[in-house]
């Protein structure tokens, strides 16, 4: 069912454009012009002219011939003898030899791209993933911590400042009073 109502979609579009590019225009027998079948006629004739012309079947014969003499590396293939190709390459020899050793230690280490720990990657990503979000959650958990240590902190610092500002008050207050009747303060 889908595929015939996608088939009339298509031939519905299909009419449209047809009726765009050729307008209200109908052919011989009163039917509207087809693009497909204009296109069909017109590629029929084509083929019958090139066959029946002789100088049209040489022009497509010698079609592959154009076709490489525009291709812009058949110049090089042309103006380049062997021997200066042979000059580049020995120019460039050291580094096409260290291109090699390169290769070879890629092919190499290829096992290693190959072991199950590669291939266990994605599933120690989920792992990594979640254990991430747990270190996260445990630096914000951490981050309040210090915050309320800090605070502890500063009031017991201003605790002990009060204490030990009553505690000299007292020692003064009791100087003075052990002044006052003459008693000697015990060292």
């Amino acid at each position: 069912m889908d595929k015939k109502l996608e088939t009339d979609n298509l031939e519905m579009r299909l009419q449209a454009l047809e009726s765009r590019i050729h307008g209200e225009r109908r052919n011989k027998s009163g039917k509207p012009v087809k693009c497909a079948e204009s296109l069909a006629r017109i590629q029929a004739g084509l083929t019958n002219t090139a066959n029946k012309r002789e100088r049209v079947k040489i022009l497509h014969k010698k079609i592959e011939d154009l076709v490489k003499y525009l291709d812009p590396q058949f110049t090089d293939h042309i103006t380049v003898p062997d021997a200066m190709k042979l000059e580049f390459i020995l120019a460039e020899e050291d580094f096409l030899l260290s291109q090699a050793v390169l290769l070879e230690q890629v092919s190499s280490l290829q096992p290693l791209l190959d072991s199950t720990y590669i291939r266990d990657v994605p599933e120690h990503a989920t792992k990594l993933q979640r254990l991430s979000q747990i270190h996260i959650k445990e630096q914000d958990q951490t981050e309040t911590q210090s915050l309320e240590v800090k605070k502890l902190f500063e009031e017991y610092n201003k605790m002990m400042f009060l204490l030990s500002k009553q505690f000299t008050q007292w020692d003064e207050t009791l100087r003075k009073m052990e002044e006052a009747k003459g008693i000697r303060p015990v060292e």
